[in-house]
């Protein structure tokens, strides 16, 4: 039975254009906005309570803020056996003094006698250790983007792969791009579920990707020179469509329902994670489909324009 099949690599130019016009939006957003970094790796204090039934954020952050004096903001954190939390962040790099600690437990304790607010812990993280955590999360994401181009150039030899390894690379940094654009426009502050986001949106990106370089690979041998670049592209999609469209679905509904407890409870930070964590991975497949094969297909006619010889050779 002959399926249709859906010209992707035909519709390169306006995915392309697509995906490089939300870049610049994202980029131009950045750079008017800015973007927000986490204590984690701004430097800041963390004052952390436990806390039973449930509380609200605002109020906790109004009556802070009547204590401390100063901007901050307040991290609901989902706890076990009914007993949760939530986090006290500010920009104070040396830390509160013992007397407006002492201060702000007493205001706590007595504006919500009722959740039995209980002071956990107070850590501060300077700037310089803030800074360093930063650049090593930069450093694994850069190395482990480096292996996997490795990875994919021995593996795909039969299909120029050096070529599918930096076409693999230029999708992932897309989608990377996409999930920091997330954080970017709705001013989620970049911490540590944003290397966690950008790592698990590595492997599942590059995963869809390998199964098509992998049928690309197969039809190759099977179809030989009968198939152009394009027309080889385009069958191997759409025979690990189906795949790559059930797996993206089963995932992205776990994950959705993840931000909707996540919203419903106030947890943020989970939704944090969950929220980025689910356009990547819609961008994740959308590069699979839509960016990896047509670039590859693109600088493969490039790289034969420039040996026309070899190339009229290699169709006879």
């Amino acid at each position: 039975m002959k399926l249709k099949e859906f010209n992707f690599i035909g519709a390169r130019k306006i995915a392309l254009s697509i995906s490089a016009a939300l870049i610049a939006i994202i980029l131009i957003f950045a750079l008017i906005f800015g973007v927000r970094l986490s204590v984690q790796f701004s430097g800041g204090t963390i004052i952390t309570y436990t806390y039973e039934g449930e509380i609200d954020a605002d109020s906790i952050q109004t009556e802070a803020q009547e204590v401390i004096g100063q901007n901050l903001s307040v991290n609901m954190k989902a706890g076990i056996n009914g007993l949760d939390s939530f986090e006290i962040v500010l920009d104070e790099k040396e830390g509160l003094v013992s007397d407006v600690q002492a201060e702000l437990d007493t205001a706590l304790s007595e504006k919500f006698s009722e959740n039995n607010v209980t002071f956990l812990s107070n850590s501060t993280v300077s700037p310089s250790i803030g800074s360093e955590f930063f650049i090593k999360s930069l450093v694994a994401i850069g190395f482990a983007a480096v292996l996997i181009v490795i990875y994919v150039a021995f593996r795909f030899k039969k299909i120029s792969g050096w070529s599918a390894g930096m076409m693999a690379l230029v999708a992932l940094l897309h989608d990377v791009l996409i999930a920091f654009g997330v954080f970017v426009i709705f001013r989620i502050p970049l911490d540590f579920n944003f290397v966690a986001v950008v790592l698990t949106i590595l492997g599942y990106s590059i995963n869809d990707t390998i199964i098509i370089y992998d049928r690309m690979r197969e039809n190759q041998r099977l179809y030989g020179s009968s198939m152009t670049r394009e027309q080889l592209a385009n069958r191997s999609i759409n025979e690990t469509l189906s795949r790559t469209l059930n797996t993206t679905i089963t995932t992205i509904l776990a994950i959705a329902m993840i931000c909707i407890v996540a919203v419903v409870c106030n947890v943020e930070s989970i939704l944090s994670f969950s929220f980025p964590l689910l356009v990547g991975m819609l961008s994740g497949t959308y590069s699979t489909i839509f960016i990896v094969c047509p670039l590859w297909c693109m600088w493969q006619n490039h790289k034969d324009k420039k040996r026309p010889k070899q190339y009229a050779a290699k169709r006879r």
